[in-house]
């Protein structure tokens, strides 16, 4: 072992090196040293760390760009077995103050095998990864701070969302998960304990690859703009007590529900026998996202099998509060209120839906092509569609899965259920051998809707009521569900939301740096609206504000107010740059960032909107095999200069469908030809450019962007300077989704009001 450590030690200048004291020896007996934290330092044998601040810089490596690899030194390594590392509260700090946290690099401390190894009461924030561990045995991982870490620029906008912000962990065989960053990242690591920590405000908390046997529980990972819990190929893990709430992206609420596969718990290819018990998983794109895997979707075998979700709330996800596909599995006692599906079953077999509240959902469960489930004394409260059951008769060509099992939607029994205000109880399509007995419903418009193959259907001892009826008649637990019950932890949280608490899918309020935690106060626009006065809420910890400072306003309807509040602010017409600086005093307050200002300290926050006074003129024109943009540069040329076939002059350039939306613009085949001369006041800017397929960019006559190769939604910037510019955008789609979006944004955001600096031009401050 010791030969190894020093070739891996060369090129770091300071390097402390611990040797290990192994079990048995006299040196192990010795008192546990205190030592502070040093670049590059390997430490084989248990330490305390000298309480402080270490800000030390972590060099980049494969996992810090946005493909993957296999990233191995950490900036603190552990190697060996039976080792305790006592942070005694010490912060690691990666990054320097003011640095976007989509440019955090680096892991903080890699645990590389061994045996029996704790961390304990880190404070760790401005990293890629802050605790990652692979091929080790009985970790624990416990009280520790993991905040603050890494998390991408989200590109998606009040009125409508970007195709760049949407996540694939479809795949994690080659360590793409890694891409991503988690405050802990473990791979190939069995037994232990995952317990007591703290992960908010990066996009992932916990990341568990080919690992089991660990039991999670007392952990808060929330506010994350990607997974609070994901598991790859993970079995038998016990997941309990923890609060993982509000990790989402792709929403804009009144706008757009979308998730973008956030999820706050996400279970993938042949993830199975786990148990997922007393946890709050509210406000996520999906609450539950569990896949079978591609090997299932190829072969038609396995899946994220036998699992047991048991007593969760799973409510105002932005998707489904539980989607579990292709899989068989239990769902008994959990909550799901106020999502688009509270239970989507997708291909599910041979599953258990017992016991269940869903409230007030557009559909309480949903399930194509299931097969042998029960659903078995749930509370349908208000639902518009309680359950849902259907096959198609064309299945999707490219999926192995149909091929290789039977995939007929049938064999449902759904009994002792309670129906309550529901427009429509029960929806079947092609779907036979279903009993319907011993469900009460009350006060529901329609009872059934069937169509398609429904033989073979019976119908029992259902009592109907056309009057609403208590739903507490009906409020205790089925005493089969609640033998399902899993032992709780003896020292397991209650991390519910308690009753009167914030919750609701309202209090989403996604920018873009992801969830806000409602720990600061901020600025956040009531409607879109380009013009006229904008209306703005206060939002955040109560208090008073006060106006200080503004440029670019005509108008601001109130100087001072409470939290929560609002006013409307009228920009100046024709101005480029419109913004207002306040400023806060009441209670503490945690910024998006993690600075805490103390209770009574001032606080600035604020709103701007950087919007130049200039209109594009935008010309839409077709293509064809002769004139294809990928093949004929010329031959395009001309056509892009021909008759346009929609010609328009909007003040932002910026498309986004599937289907669209202008009339006489097909779907495929067309290219926009777009140009703009702008006035810049004095300042720092790029110009940034949204785009499926291809693009150029000129400015002033030359090529500043040049992505030309057919693509799925991408991002690309360039810098430009103040003062006038010409600029010209040509632009081809193909087929599918089209995304164009062309905007220039301030480097820093205006009378300080920005947490990171940069910034977005839709008035949604940080």
């Amino acid at each position: 072992m010791l030969s190894r450590i020093p070739r891996r030690l060369g090129a770091l200048s300071g390097a402390l090196l611990v040797l290990g004291a192994w079990p048995g020896s006299a040196a192990a007996q010795s008192p546990v040293p205190l030592v502070p934290l040093t670049p590059g330092m390997v430490i084989t044998s248990s330490v305390n760390i000298q309480p402080g601040r270490y800000e030390l810089t972590a060099p980049a490596g494969p996992a810090d760009s946005m493909g993957f690899g296999s990233p191995r030194g950490g900036l603190i390594r552990i190697i060996g077995h039976n080792i305790t590392v006592d942070f005694k509260g010490a912060e690691l700090i990666g990054s320097p103050a003011g640095t976007t946290p989509d440019r955090f690099t680096g892991i903080a401390i890699e645990i590389e095998g061994g045996h029996d190894i704790t961390i304990r009461n880190a404070r760790i924030h401005g990293y890629k990864i802050a605790i990652m561990a692979h091929d080790t045995r009985r970790l624990t991982i416990a009280d520790n701070d993991l905040s603050y870490n890494w998390k991408p620029r989200l590109y998606s906008e009040r009125s409508h969302e970007s195709l760049v912000d949407w996540l694939y962990f479809h795949h994690d065989e080659h360590d793409e998960w890694r891409r991503y960053g988690a405050a802990i990242y473990l791979d190939r690591v069995s037994g232990g304990a995952i317990r007591g920590n703290t992960a908010i405000q990066g996009m992932n908390g916990l990341l568990i690859a080919r690992s089991g046997d660990l039991q999670i529980w007392n952990n808060n990972f929330s506010y994350l703009s990607g997974v609070g819990i994901g598991l790859y190929r993970s079995n038998r893990n016990r997941i309990m007590h923890n609060r993982v709430d509000y990790c989402v992206r792709g929403f804009s609420f009144g706008y757009y529900n979308r998730g973008q596969d956030s999820a706050a718990l996400l279970m993938f290819e042949q993830s199975s026998d786990n148990v997922v018990a007393y946890n709050s998983m509210t406000h996520g794109g999906d609450g539950l996202f569990l896949w079978a895997g591609q090997s299932t979707m190829d072969t038609g075998a396995g899946g994220s099998n036998d699992n047991m979700f048991y007593g969760n709330d799973f409510s105002h996800a932005v998707t489904n509060g539980m989607e579990a596909t292709f899989s068989r599995n239990k769902f008994v006692a959990n909550r799901v209120d106020e999502s688009w599906h509270g239970l989507w079953g997708g291909y599910s077999w041979d599953s258990e839906i017992l016991g269940n509240r869903f409230a007030r959902n557009q559909v309480g469960i949903a399930i194509e092509h299931g097969q042998k489930i029960r659903i078995a004394g749930n509370v349908f409260d208000h639902d518009t569609l309680a359950i849902r059951l259907w096959g198609d008769s064309i299945q999707p060509s490219d999926w192995g899965y149909p091929r290789h099992r039977d995939t007929r939607s049938r064999d449902y029994k759904v009994t002792d259920n309670f129906f309550l205000g529901n427009r429509v109880g029960l929806a079947a399509d092609a779907t036979p051998k279903v009993e319907v007995q011993l469900n009460r419903f009350a006060a529901v418009d329609t009872l059934t809707r069937l169509s398609g193959d429904t033989s073979d259907w019976k119908f029992r001892s259902n009592a109907v009521s056309r009057d609403p009826v208590p739903l507490a008649i009906f409020a205790s637990l089925p005493p089969e569900a609640a033998r399902y019950a899993p032992t709780p932890m003896p020292d397991g949280m209650d991390p519910m939301i308690p009753e009167g608490g914030r919750r609701g899918r309202a209090t989403i309020l996604v920018d873009e740096w992801g969830p806000y935690d409602w720990k600061a106060p901020r600025t956040w626009p009531v409607s879109a609206a380009d013009s006229g006065p904008v209306r703005l809420r206060v939002v955040g910890p109560p208090g008073r504000w006060v106006l200080l400072e503004q440029i670019g306003v005509a108008n601001v309807s109130a100087t001072s107010g409470t939290i929560p509040g609002m006013f409307d602010v009228t920009p100046e017409p024709g101005a480029p740059l419109s913004a207002v600086a306040l400023q806060y005093l009441g209670g503490p307050v945690t910024a998006p960032d993690g600075r805490v200002t103390p209770a009574g300290a001032p606080y600035r926050f604020g709103w701007w909107r950087f919007e130049p006074a200039a209109h594009w003129d935008v010309r839409f024109v077709t293509w064809d095999s002769t004139s294809d943009p990928r093949r004929d540069s010329t031959a395009f040329a001309g056509r892009l200069a021909g008759t346009a076939v929609v010609h328009q002059t909007p003040a932002r350039l910026d498309y986004f469908w599937y289907r669209p939306t202008i009339a006489g613009v097909p779907a495929e085949h067309f290219a926009v030809s777009a140009t703009q001369t702008v006035e810049l006041p004095a300042g720092h800017y790029h110009l940034r450019a949204i785009s499926d397929d291809g693009i150029r960019v000129w400015i002033d006559g030359r090529l500043a962007i040049d992505h030309w190769t057919p693509h799925e939604s991408k991002v690309d910037t360039t810098p430009i300077s103040a003062g006038r510019h010409d600029i010209r955008v040509a632009y081809y789609q193909v087929d599918g989704w089209t995304e164009l979006r062309v905007e220039i944004v301030p480097d820093e955001a205006p009378l300080g009001v920005g947490v990171y600096g940069g910034g977005r031009t839709d008035g949604r401050t940080d």
